[in-house]
């Protein structure tokens, strides 16, 4: 039966590879094509120049290309963290370290966990190093240091231990101390945790990375809160974020519920836009928040969630899957291996999830045309950000489709035209 557990993980696993791959080379020969007959949607021909459209193109494949590789390096880091031998070494030195007291305790499990995911984080390190370092700072956006790089990462490694040891140890108490149902209490627990982490993260968290400042005084402040009392979004403030420390890439989004909320402008996005596109930008995420598209999106990750912990429930006791990689069942090796092993499942998924988010996109796209009685300056701030971002002009649909979140500028643009027309 282990046999046949490997098996169907590889068939499954190599499918999502040769998935991952075909559309890459899909989306690679869009591009070059686009490209070499000058194709600029409608909606661009005007607004960027050939020196752009060129410079967008070149990044788009210099992206793809370097995707080549780092999906094989990845598959590589994940089969041989499963069939090395790595895991039950892990396992054996963690249970050496520790005292005879603590070797069968939940502290060998929350510490076998965190050893996985930095293996994990270090492995990953030489592809964000070049992606960062390389193909970012080839193209302009790149302004991090790598002192501030690796400060960052220091910072990340801090907040795992002290945010995810004590989230993996209840988890693995629940996982023992509650009986059958188990996987219904992690589920309360890790969505109440969810919420918990929504909450403080604009205030606690997201600081320690960045530094964010109430907007000064003037017109755009003025006009944000005008807004905002119009729409009925109330917020804890309006904050700059100095995201220009690190790239070039200008964004705008509101964080938080409840009375946590905050609307968050990047400094590169003011120095971007004018203010009517920079309202456009605002009045699109309010829209999220009044559509209850957060929520929607929460509901739909809490089903997955809430399916996924279920099979895990009928898996944690299943010898032969434990045995296929040479690990003694256990609840924390049970957590592990299916991080690892439902990836080429839920690979499936994300177009899914892509859709429904897509439409949110569409919706508050047009939350924001009404709110403002005009659709120019949404479609104007669409056409700056795709250019000063060097976004893929032509995407291949099926790419799109299952990597993008959002629709492509060219049908954002083209459905804000069919509402003011």
């Amino acid at each position: 039966m282990p046999n046949v557990i490997i098996g169907i993980f590889l068939v499954l696993f190599t499918l999502e590879f040769v998935v991952e791959l075909v559309l890459n080379e899909l989306n690679i020969r869009q591009v070059r094509k686009s490209r070499a007959a000058q194709a600029v949607p409608e909606f661009f021909q005007d607004r960027i120049s050939k020196d752009e459209y060129e410079q967008s193109a070149r990044y788009t494949l210099a992206k793809s290309r370097f995707r080549r590789w780092s999906e094989v390096y990845g598959r590589i880091v994940i089969l041989f963290l499963l069939f090395g031998g790595l895991l039950p070494l892990l396992e054996n030195l963690i249970i050496a370290m520790l005292p005879q007291s603590l070797a069968n305790s939940h502290i060998r499990g929350v510490l076998f966990c965190l050893a996985v995911g930095a293996i994990l984080s270090l492995a990953s390190l030489p592809i964000d190093l070049y992606s960062t370092f390389g193909i970012e700072s080839r193209f302009g956006f790149n302004k991090t240091t790598l002192s501030l790089y690796f400060s960052d990462k220091l910072k990340g490694l801090i907040l795992g231990i002290l945010i995810g040891g004590p989230f993996l140890f209840v988890v693995l108490w629940l996982m023992q101390a509650t009986g059958e149902y188990w996987w219904i209490w992690a589920f309360v627990f890790i969505t109440l945790f969810q919420l918990l982490m929504i909450i403080i993260f604009p205030t606690f968290i997201a600081p320690w990375f960045n530094k964010f400042e109430p907007l000064a005084s003037g017109e755009l402040r003025d006009r944000i809160q005008a807004l905002a009392k119009q729409i009925g979004f109330k917020s804890s403030g309006i904050f700059l974020m100095d995201g220009s420390k690190r790239s070039a890439h200008s964004n705008a989004y509101f964080t938080g519920i409840g009375r946590a909320k905050r609307i968050v402008l990047f400094d590169t996005l003011i120095e971007q836009m004018s203010i009517e596109q920079g309202l456009a930008v605002l009045a699109h995420e309010m829209g999220h928040y009044k559509m209850k598209h957060v929520r929607r999106m929460m509901l739909m990750q809490g089903l997955i969630l809430f399916v996924g912990l279920y099979i895990l429930s009928r898996l944690v006791n299943y010898e032969p899957v434990f045995s296929a990689f040479d690990l003694q069942p256990s609840n924390h090796a049970a957590l592990v291996l299916f991080s690892l092993l439902s990836g080429p499942l839920t690979f499936y998924l994300a177009p899914l999830v892509n859709l429904l988010s897509r439409k949110h996109e569409y919706e508050a796209d047009r939350f924001a045309v009404i709110t403002l009685g005009k659709g120019k300056p949404m479609e104007e701030a669409l056409i700056n950000l795709t250019v000063k971002n060097l976004s893929n002009l032509t995407p291949n649909p099926w790419y799109s489709a299952y990597h993008y979140s959002h629709p492509t500028p060219t049908e954002r643009i083209g459905a804000i035209r069919r509402i003011t027309t």
